[in-house]
């Protein structure tokens, strides 16, 4: 039976949630206020009338302030909810004890993956082509294109593929700056990530973004997976790509002989992720996934929440379950960059939501950030780290990333990610390599209408009543499943390719 009434998610909330559309005319509220236009699902109306200047309630905190006088039963968006301030009453480690108390008990699970000789598992196991530089990125691309006609890696089961993680940086930039740093580590993170086998690093040969540096700056134990060559030694395109042919030929054999094999689930670290968010990414999906964050605590796994702007106005509910003092300066100082960074480029954290989030019902960022953050559950916040940095502490952990999907993905895949799961409201196109993507919809209208593309329906959470914990644990089962093989949608579309895209931050030269 499909829920009609309006929701209302926190009894101190001045506005309510439409499930579904609602024509003029209509009362939706049951208050005697019929609505002059209609109004579509996931869209917000007033329980009470609104003054000037007065606070807008969801989830029991602000999303706004009212730009106008709003009555009671009206609908509630950007014509008369306007971006304000927010609750910053951190009250740091506060929740910390009912955070602790979150965490389920759980018997010990376990996925076939890919163990490596360092050490790590991996769910995947791919041949990396790693550009150092834009330079280099058509060799890389025309070898894996070519690699992949030819029938070559046919023979090998064991190969997922080889992958060519191509972008348009890597000189005229400053060696000393964040972006350097920045990208230095997604190479570095991609070419020994758990799912990657063997990698070949290729360059031009006078770029900034030199092999031997990075080598040198990281560590030589992954030197058995680790090759590099680059376009002017080797002696011009077409030659380059034919030896990175060569080189992988002469991989394959080594990189398939590996099995998948029992792993405990506490050495998966999965990416939480939304886009294309709408106003059921908060009451359905993302909660659902917050079930499922707590649940790999709980194995002794990590699950990663990133997009900082996309926690603007809800960073302090993350923060009251910081395990110390050091852990949330660390995301406070991560915000106040954010705020300074959009300032000195002339914009504002509410520039998000997008056009389509607001569509979908989504007014300020505030709402989007309070609903995004339903996706970190309840547990505690372990650890916080900058964009890419290499995840090694279990539980809930925080990174530095910004909102734009395919760059997020990037920055948690070099961290360490197996794989990401991605909750959408309007639709995505998105997938993700060396790790695959996971894409829940929000909604039954959706999932009906994408159903090339998403991987799991939560729509059935207000459709059919089906509670957040069965959701939950059911993206759990299939996080097992895809780690243990199972293909993803995105995966049998052939998506990835494109979607690693490292973040630029710092001037051009």
């Amino acid at each position: 039976m499909t829920t009609r009434a309006p929701i209302i998610l926190h009894e101190t909330d001045t506005i309510a949630i439409l499930p579904s559309g609602a024509r003029a005319g209509e009362d939706p509220l049951g208050i005697g206020a019929p609505l002059a236009a209609p109004v579509r699902a996931g869209h917000k109306l007033a329980r009470r009338d609104h003054a000037v200047g007065e606070a807008i309630l969801k989830f029991g905190q602000i999303i706004g302030r009212a730009s106008e006088e709003i009555p009671a039963g009206a609908h509630v968006h950007s014509h008369n909810c306007a971006f304000s301030d927010h609750e910053q009453d951190y009250r740091i480690g506060g929740d910390l004890e009912a955070s602790k108390a979150a965490i389920p008990a759980l018997e010990g699970r376990s996925f076939l993956g890919y163990r490596r000789a360092n050490g790590q598992v991996g769910t995947r196991n791919f041949i990396a082509l790693c550009a150092t530089v834009n330079c280099s990125a058509t060799v890389i691309r025309q070898a894996a294109q070519e690699l992949s006609l030819s029938g070559d890696l046919d023979a090998f089961e064991n190969v997922d593929g080889v992958v060519a993680f191509a972008h348009g940086t890597g000189c005229g930039m400053n060696m000393k700056g964040k972006g350097f740093e920045l990208l230095e580590r997604v190479l570095w993170g991609h070419a020994t990530h758990p799912n990657v086998g063997a990698a070949i690093f290729v360059g031009l040969g006078c770029e900034m973004m030199q092999i031997a540096h990075m080598k040198h700056l990281y560590d030589e134990q992954h030197a058995d997976r680790f090759h590099g060559l680059t376009i002017q030694e080797t002696g011009g395109t077409r030659a380059t790509i034919e030896a990175i042919k060569a080189k992988v030929r002469d991989l394959l054999p080594e990189v398939n002989a590996v099995r998948r094999e029992p792993c405990p689930a506490s050495d998966l670290k999965i990416a939480l992720q939304c886009g294309g968010s709408d106003g059921f990414s908060g009451i359905t999906a993302n909660p659902a996934l917050g079930v499922t964050s707590d649940l790999l605590v709980g194995l002794g796994a990590t699950a990663i929440l990133s997009e900082t702007p996309e926690i603007y106005g809800a960073e302090q509910l993350l923060l009251r379950r910081a395990t110390s003092p050091e852990v949330a300066q660390k995301l406070l100082d991560q915000i106040h960059w954010w705020e300074n960074y959009v300032q000195i480029n002339q914009g504002s954290l509410d520039n998000n939501p997008s056009p389509g989030n607001k569509a979908g019902g989504l007014t300020t960022i505030l709402e989007k950030s309070l609903g995004a953050v339903a996706k970190a559950g309840a547990t505690p916040l372990t650890a916080v780290y900058d964009y890419a940095e290499k995840v090694t502490a279990p539980g809930f952990v925080y990174m530095d990333t910004p909102g734009y999907d395919p760059v997020c993905a990037t920055g948690q895949i070099a961290g360490g990610a197996h794989m990401v799961v991605f909750t959408t409201g309007r639709g995505s196109a998105f997938g993700s390599k060396p790790a695959p993507t996971i894409k829940v919809a929000t909604n039954d209208t959706l999932f009906a209408a994408m159903p090339d593309d998403m991987d799991i329906n939560c729509g059935d959470v207000l459709s059919e009543g089906v509670p957040l914990t069965d959701k939950g644990a059911e993206i759990l089962e299939m996080i097992l499943a895809v780690a243990s093989g199972q293909k993803t949608k995105s995966e049998l579309l052939g998506l990835g390719d494109n979607e690693f895209v490292p973040w630029q931050v710092g001037a051009v030269m």
